[in-house]
């Protein structure tokens, strides 16, 4: 019987991966082990969820002073990570509106800071890009007993959309949907993409017992295609500024706002439906859309 040498050897299990490129292999093992931390605090309690949000919106503060005024860390980014502490506190203390006001007064402060670098105003529209999401979202966990399906409905709904869009697009192709901002992107990655969170929110109400599967499918498909806008806006800033990555704190994935650009308009939409329908029960208004 020959001896086995290394090129008899099994792999298994990493060998039968080798197909996939190295760099997808990292960014699989990275947005599952994201996936995996933001659901455990999700669960958890809605203070460990704020706390989460707080400190990707805090790394998302430096990475868009990087982007729109170069060298960190500056004033105008501390007041930035100050006005989104702010706002989380005044969540975590069932005070969202004070959480929104936060955000304004920060924006002006952090506009102010930032006129000597020539980008006052941009500077100041980060802070809501911040800001908003983590009122957002902790004001829908914080909505007891449905705000945890409420939350977990809007995380799923962006994270289909996004794997339906590259796996659609990459597969079926076709015309580009803005090449000049966003060259990878096609139509077809748009319409795969918004039409499974459609399916994903029929069948989100269907298995869990919540909230009425028709409402849930037209939510999810106007969740995934706001988030997809979120996701080109992201990008239309860093083309601006010749950037490719938004920074590279994630491995294979870039920087936060990369990964979280869909949830930062679907979370801010959530919020507003939520409040349009009951104010004083937005978890419940998200579900059941009455």
């Amino acid at each position: 019987m020959p001896a086995e040498g290394p090129e008899n050897q099994r792999q298994f299990p990493w060998g039968a991966l080798d197909f996939i490129p190295q760099e997808l292999k990292l960014r699989i093992v990275s947005g599952v082990a994201i996936a995996v931390i933001a659901f455990v605090m999700l669960y958890w309690s809605p203070e460990a969820f704020i706390v989460l949000t707080f400190l990707v919106a805090a790394a998302m503060s430096w990475e868009w002073g990087r982007i729109v005024r170069g060298d960190m860390p500056d004033r105008a980014l501390i007041a930035h990570i100050a006005a989104v502490f702010v706002a989380a506190i005044y969540v975590l203390n069932d005070m969202a509106g004070w959480g929104v006001a936060a955000a304004l007064v920060g924006a002006a402060v952090v506009a102010a800071l930032a006129i000597g670098s020539g980008r006052a105003r941009l500077s100041g529209a980060g802070v809501f890009y911040t800001a908003l999401p983590v009122v957002a979202l902790g004001w829908l966990r914080s909505d007891e007993p449905l705000g945890f399906l409420a939350t977990l409905f809007v995380v799923l709904s962006v994270a289909v959309t996004d794997i339906a869009a590259y796996v659609s697009g990459r597969t079926i192709g076709g015309p580009k949907l803005w090449p000049e901002v966003s060259p990878n992107k096609t139509w077809s990655g748009l319409l795969g993409g918004i039409f499974t969170a459609a399916v994903a929110g029929f069948l989100f109400g269907f298995f869990t017992g919540t909230g009425s599967p028709g409402w849930l499918a037209s939510l999810g498909l106007a969740i995934g295609l706001v988030a997809q806008w979120g996701d080109l806006a992201e990008s239309a800033l860093k083309r601006h500024f010749g950037l490719k990555d938004a920074g590279d704190l994630i491995p294979g994935h870039g920087g936060f706002m990369d990964r979280m650009d869909g949830i930062v308009t679907a979370s801010i939409l959530a919020a507003l439906i939520g409040f349009g329908i009951d104010a004083f029960a937005p978890a419940r208004a998200l579900l059941y859309g009455s």
